[in-house]
């Protein structure tokens, strides 16, 4: 039964691959045809063939080669004129060439469409390249999960697995759902999520993310997300939908061409009336040889399709970088960024916090810890994970009931009848509770707490700073960002020395989620700074949302934080952070070369056909060639190195 399923899917991906490549061949046929008649036209011509001097021959030959390849474009300018758009590049390319049909440039006519078809194949090609590296993310999505039901595995479809059901992941298949790893380690392959070649080795305990590949044995682990909520269905939803969301010069650049096609026609039907006018030896078939290459060399076509390929060339690096980005006006703002506002727990630091020390003076250690862990499960913060880790081996566990959390302060609930606080000194002093006020000096980490009003101890906890962060705050620097700047809501003593250790330029520490979004705000009223926000809490959310663009840290980042943010970057590297403004910077400087490029060439060719110097050939030559060139140079960007 399985034999026979798998030689049915590959019959099924054989016929798959044939069909592609039989449509892709047959898209070649047409300008085949043109081009093969076209050349034995010339030829004919050249040598003074005798069947081919008779007139109506030599028309039904050239219609004949001109409708291999006019054909489509003909219908997409009819269907554009029934929507009533007029002014479109296929109502100019037909004008174009019916024009010199009439005035018995039949070779000519036929060669505009030919070539315009040409560069449509080519255009194509090119999209479809700059496609593949995005689409590629498309196959890394499972399409089976094993699951242990009824005490066996069975193998079903992904999206009928239940969070907190266990998964079985094989050496060499990717894994299908988000989950903690139950066995002991294993090595994985996280390239198609992080753009990271290096193999990563995740610990029983640690987070496994759908796309993964396992390299090393047979894992299990427990489904902590269900199909639709995994990061990978996240990532893919992210970067199918990037690209409608369009960058300023993109609009505009379509815009423009809505407006100045329009002229360019009027322009040409001038250049055909107004000599009339004024010129004494005015021959019609002159002007409008002439006004016919105007039309050619104006198709707004090079503009419309180079554009915004180069967005979507600078998603799609990105995306092999590890970084995505919601659509491409982002890449606009990311190239102008001059200011960097970051978080320091999970952005500059690992977020992964340990128990160093544990003092009280009214409990026993273990029965405090205990207390404290119950209270703290209830939240998903970096330090109350790190405490309910620390206390998770202990069976003699607490429930807490009733628990609230004060935004910026800490927690608040019931255990065992008794009223706990848990949190930093400022949720004392929010309740007027005295504590020891020595702790205040303590440059470590530290949760306080206590019991029904009265203060019975605390915890101190450490971080680490993140390998690289403070290479990536030097690079920030040399990429042109003007100022670093730390929001944290831990004690400013702490904040201060992270500061110093990775090079930021200001700093500030117990800061409560408010007081985060009053600092950029004050930030803001500087209308020359373009804000980068960086962070992965939960509280981090309305000051992403607040920036000009906000950058959340996609594998530890909590799930508001991902959905608010702009741009996701899936390792959590701070390096990241300067390669998302080189692509930024990358992707507006080819759009730029590309509307220098397109706008240099039409001018000149403009000027040349409206003086009688270049032909119909060099105009649809400059066409496309310029097309070709700006698509190019648009794909580009897939191989640069950042």
């Amino acid at each position: 039964m399985s034999n026979c399923n798998n030689c049915s899917c590959a019959t099924s991906t054989t016929d798959d691959i044939d069909k592609r490549s039989s449509s892709q061949v047959k898209i070649y046929i047409p300008p085949a045809i043109s081009f093969v008649m076209l050349a034995v036209g010339i030829i004919a011509s050249a040598t003074d063939v005798a069947w081919f001097d008779n007139q109506r021959i030599r028309l039904i030959w050239y219609v004949l080669a001109y409708l291999a390849v006019g054909l489509p474009v003909v219908k997409e300018g009819w269907k554009a004129l029934l929507r009533k758009e007029f002014f479109t590049e296929y109502t100019l390319m037909v004008i174009a060439t019916i024009g010199a049909f009439i005035i018995g440039e039949f070779p000519e006519g036929v060669a505009v469409m030919l070539f315009y078809a040409v560069g449509e194949l080519f255009q194509n090609a090119a999209v479809n390249k700059a496609k593949r590296g995005i689409k590629s993310l498309l196959n890394i999505r499972p399409s089976t999960a094993t699951v242990l039901r009824n005490n066996s595995y069975e193998t079903v479809n992904p999206e009928t697995v239940e969070i907190g059901e266990t998964i079985q992941v094989k050496a060499g298949e990717k894994v299908p759902l988000d989950g903690k790893l139950l066995s002991v380690g294993s090595s994985f392959n996280t390239s198609a999520l992080t753009g990271e070649s290096k193999p990563q080795t995740i610990y029983k305990g640690e987070t496994i993310l759908a796309g993964m590949l396992n390299l090393d044995k047979v894992t299990e682990l427990r489904v902590s997300n269900r199909f639709e909520d995994s990061s990978l269905s996240k990532i893919l939803d992210m970067v199918q939908n990037a690209t409608t969301r369009k960058a300023k010069t993109e609009l505009a650049i379509r815009k423009f061409a809505k407006i100045y096609t329009p002229i360019v026609f009027g322009l040409a039907v001038a250049l055909v009336t107004i000599p009339y006018l004024v010129v004494s030896d005015y021959v019609f078939y002159d002007w409008l040889y002439r006004a016919l290459v105007f039309l050619v060399i104006s198709c707004p076509c090079a503009l419309v399709i180079s554009i915004p390929l180069g967005y979507f060339g600078g998603i799609g690096a990105a995306s092999h970088n590890g970084i995505l980005f919601k659509g491409s006006n982002f890449l606009d703002v990311m190239a102008q960024v001059n200011t960097v506002v970051m978080d320091k727990t999970g952005t500059l630091t690992q977020g992964v916090f340990k128990v160093q020390e544990i003092i009280t003076k009214e409990y026993d250690k273990a029965e405090f810890i205990r207390i404290i862990a119950a209270l703290e499960s209830s939240s998903t913060h970096p330090i109350a994970k790190a405490i309910a880790e620390y206390e998770k081996g202990d069976k003699q566990t607490y429930t807490a009931t009733d628990v609230k959390e004060i935004s910026g302060h800490g927690l608040k609930g019931q255990i065992n009848g008794n009223e706990v606080l848990a949190g930093n000194t400022k949720l004392l002093r929010k309740y007027n509770i005295a504590y020891d006020t020595a702790i205040d000096s303590n440059i470590e980490s530290i949760v306080v707490a206590a019991i029904n009003n009265r203060y019975v101890g605390y915890i101190t906890i450490s971080d680490e700073v993140k390998e690289h962060a403070r290479k990536a705050i030097l690079d920030m620097h040399k990429i042109g960002v003007q100022q670093t700047m730390m929001l944290s809501g831990d004690k400013d003593s702490i904040t201060q020395k992270i500061a110093q250790q990775v090079g930021i330029d200001v700093a500030y520490g117990n800061l409560l989620p408010e007081d985060k979004v009053q600092k950029v705000e004050e930030l803001k009223r500087y209308k020359t700074k373009i804000i980068a926000f960086v962070g992965d809490g939960i509280n981090d959310a309305p000051v992403l949302a607040l920036s000009d663009v906000g950058i959340a840290m996609g594998a530890m980042g909590c799930d508001a934080a991902i959905e608010t943010a702009d741009v996701i970057i899936q390792t959590d590297q701070p390096s990241k952070i300067v390669t998302a403004i080189k692509i930024g910077k990358a992707t507006k400087q080819v759009v730029i070369q590309n509307i220098t490029l397109v706008f240099a060439v039409k001018i000149i060719v403009l000027i040349l056909g409206a003086g009688g110097i270049a032909t119909l050939w060099e105009a649809v030559f400059a066409d496309v060639g310029v097309t070709l060139l700006a698509i190019l140079n648009a794909v580009r960007i897939l191989r640069m190195k950042f």
